[in-house]
């Protein structure tokens, strides 16, 4: 159960791993080599395209508590009650029937009918210190099925964040994966063997991955989509203001944020959006509050959010949100600056991306 990736990859099934590597968003494998391990990596930008489409995004925990005897609140605090990862003894969640993975999770990629995926990076990430110590040389691979298919080996391409810090033995890897969600589409995709530590300690287990998708449709309005990522703590706050993001009167917009180890309850995070210099607004909505945006979530607007396995309404320490920009677009402008801050959780952001309605 605690072993490392490399004998569990060999023991698979001959032909059931593939490599995907690093491949460039036309589709040809790239040659660049993965990055060193950091101590801190400031966000930048990692993609930007101006086009008719959208960004969607699948994700899910890895991990979450232990139900049992000992622990008779689990089911409950899975279901949406209020509680710190710390607290808790957690155990891999794992939803496969592959007797060679410890882990595993399920989400949706939800694409408009007709649509084209135009790009795809996926975001994985968690604590390597808890009840066990996780060797960090497993943070930069994971396995993903698309839906239908079976596992292929991804490895870590141009971003791998690790981090000692707040008693926890943090990380996040990606990869380009645009090859893979161009050919296969929407549909359940999972995640296996994502690097992230069981037990209980102060710092809590924590852990989740997250698959970006940018795509084009020609029926849709023309917007602005980007992303950036990078790998920090949120003590002194985190700043993206891109520029060149000219958007009409009326426009309309979402952003998506990836972070780790918030705890629902305590307050004290919030996600601004400054709009072409106006004064900063406060994204929340119903999964979400204004101050507490950190709170172990994983959500986005509409009455249908697309599909987990689990599903479970408290993810104990991973966040993937999608927010409507709501108001703070309509009078139009050239430039957004967003901010995300902590000040209770020793939390860590990992990506962030837009998708924002282009002045024609």
């Amino acid at each position: 159960m605690r072993q490392s990736l490399r004998p569990l990859l060999r023991r698979a099934t001959v032909g059931a791993l593939v490599l995907v590597s690093v491949w460039a968003p036309g589709g040809a494998l790239a040659a660049a080599p993965p990055s060193p391990e950091a101590a801190r990596l400031p966000f930048t930008e990692r993609y930007r395209a101006l086009q008719h489409g959208g960004i969607v995004r699948a994700a899910n925990a890895a991990i979450s508590c232990r139900a049992t005897a000992a622990q008779p609140s689990c089911p409950a605090v899975r279901e949406g009650g209020t509680a710190v990862n710390g607290d808790l003894d957690m155990f891999y969640v794992d939803v496969d029937t592959d007797p060679n993975t410890y882990n595993s999770s399920r989400a949706e990629v939800r694409l408009p009918e007709g649509a084209r995926a135009t790009y795809a990076r996926l975001y994985w990430g968690g604590n390597l210190r808890v009840g066990e110590q996780k060797p960090p040389a497993d943070n930069g691979r994971v396995l993903i099925a698309e839906p239908g298919g079976q596992y292929k080996e991804v490895l870590a391409d141009t971003l791998v964040g690790h981090r000692v810090a707040q008693g926890a033995d943090a990380y996040q890897a990606s990869a380009d994966v645009t090859r893979l969600v161009r050919e296969s589409g929407s549909g359940l995709y999972t995640v296996a063997q994502l690097n992230v530590a069981m037990g209980k300690s102060k710092a809590g287990a924590w852990g989740g991955w997250t698959l970006v998708v940018a795509y084009e449709k020609a029926a849709e309005p023309l917007r602005h989509l980007a992303l950036w990522d990078g790998f920090d703590t949120l003590t002194s706050g985190q700043d993206i203001a891109p520029g060149g993001l000219r958007f009409p009167e009326g426009a309309s917009g979402r952003v998506g944020l990836v972070a780790y180890d918030g705890d629902r309850g305590r307050t004290g995070d919030r996600l601004t959006l400054s709009a072409d210099r106006r004064a900063p607004v406060v994204l929340a909505d119903s999964a979400n509050p204004g101050a507490d945006v950190l709170n172990s979530t994983i959500s986005e607007p509409g009455e249908r959010p697309a599909t987990r396995v689990p599903s479970y309404p408290n993810t104990l320490g991973y966040d993937s949100d999608v927010f409507d920009l709501g108001t703070a677009l309509r009078p139009g402008g050239d430039q957004l600056a967003f901010r995300l801050v902590s000040q209770r959780d020793a939390a860590w952001a990992g990506a962030l991306f837009v998708a924002v309605d282009a002045r024609s």
